[in-house]
């Protein structure tokens, strides 16, 4: 189930040219799943229209208007009881200092000091403003209390100034609102490893043996494990996509460096996931120069790289205490999957038949198999990678319980 299922979201909107990314996030977490009050700033208002945001949402937009209302006493203690994070994208200077000071003068305010649930802010606004020692105080002053802070970057302002100030943009700002989420979550003061993406074995200068992975079942299970509260290290390969907000990253290339990042991160770590497509061969010497193809075929020799997962069963005080690894089979898939789950010692095994079109490599489909020590077999059906990410964390946790 998506972290996003059921939850309820306040997102305050302040008077910045920034508010029109708002509108963009506030579709994107209806979309979602998540039940959406936005509460605008009369300063918003100058910027962007309620109806934008009740055309998004299908749900009323709150305005000051209504703090005047007939429901004026209870208004921003019912939004703040039910809502599960307070998100403020943007966030000016001027609302932050009031943040800072306690003050309650608008409706926004006024729910935020009546909250409960964690607090998210997406500063927006120029260079000299943010860099300015009275809103560096006040986000000191906010952090020291709890409150999260989702950049700002560095970035173009409206006026043709470059610096920090410009707010983050409503797909990242989701990881962040992910995060915040997640917190507390099942997996809350656990450390997951997951590994990611192909290696690549060089060749000479220019070439690489590879493989087809895209990554994209490793990113998942990184963000599942984020989305169920773990501190999460993505050991990754080379890939085009974006880690997962949050996340610690380690960047790899070959297979000799994938397992030193492993076991090096595999101290005192709660769950190692081995969803990297790591190279069974690589050459045995390195070309100095780019082979030309006027000196003919060349003639490579190739020698085993090291088997991180049998390295890790090696491993006495330092191993994981839930190990899962993962086999990519073009034929005979449940034989060799079989032979890897009780050769490598593994506590979960998810096999999967790559030569389907809808699973395994490069497509955001997986059908899978999920094996275990004592002969138990799980057949998931065509889902989501993200759905499969789940299934797998769901089951991490299970064994780690267990242990």
């Amino acid at each position: 189930m998506s972290i996003f299922t059921s939850k309820h979201i306040i997102l305050g909107v302040t008077g910045s040219i920034a508010a029109f990314k708002a509108a963009d996030l506030a579709s994107k977490l209806t979309q979602a799943g998540v039940q959406v009050d936005v509460i605008l700033t009369p300063s918003a208002e100058k910027f962007i229209n309620p109806l934008t945001f009740q055309s998004v949402t299908g749900r009323k937009t709150f305005t000051d208007s209504e703090l005047w209302g007939g429901e004026a006493h209870i208004l921003h203690v019912g939004l703040a009881q039910s809502s599960d994070l307070l998100v403020i994208a943007p966030c000016t200077a001027n609302t932050l200092a009031k943040l800072a000071g306690g003050l309650a003068d608008n409706l926004l305010t006024i729910t935020s000091l009546a909250i409960r649930s964690s607090i998210l802010i997406a500063p927006a606004m120029d260079v000299g403003m943010f860099e300015h020692p009275a809103t560096q105080e006040n986000i000191r002053i906010l952090r020291g209390r709890g409150v999260q802070f989702a950049g700002p970057e560095v970035g173009h302002m409206a006026s043709g100034l470059t610096g920090h100030g410009r707010m983050v943009e409503p797909a990242e700002l989701l990881g962040y609102i992910r995060l915040s989420l997640g917190s507390g979550g099942k997996m809350a003061g656990k450390k997951i490893v997951v590994t990611a993406g192909g290696t690549q074995e060089p060749l000479d200068p220019v070439r690489v043996l590879t493989n087809k992975s895209s990554g994209k079942q490793g990113y998942a299970i990184a963000q599942a494990a984020l989305d169920e509260g773990g501190s999460v290290v993505l050991v990754t390969a080379l890939t085009k996509l974006t880690p997962p907000v949050g996340v610690q990253i380690v960047s790899v290339s070959t297979a000799q460096e994938m397992e030193n990042a492993v076991l090096a991160e595999s101290t005192e770590a709660d769950v190692l996931v081995m969803a990297a497509a790591v190279a069974d061969f690589r050459p045995k010497t390195i070309a100095e120069s780019k082979f030309k193809k006027r000196d003919g075929i060349p003639l490579i020799e190739l020698e085993a790289v090291p088997d991180i997962l049998q390295a890790v069963a090696g491993l006495r005080a330092r191993k994981p205490k839930v190990v899962i690894g993962f086999a990519a089979e073009s034929n005979e898939l449940l034989e060799n999957a079989e032979i890897k789950l009780r050769s490598k010692k593994l506590d979960m095994l998810v096999a999967n038949d790559i030569s389907t079109s809808d699973a395994g490599f490069g497509v955001d489909t997986n059908r899978v198999m999920l094996l275990f020590p004592n002969r138990k077999e799980v057949t998931l059906p065509l889902m989501s990678k993200a759905e499969v990410a789940e299934t797998i964390i769901a089951y991490a946790e299970d064994l780690l319980n267990n242990k």
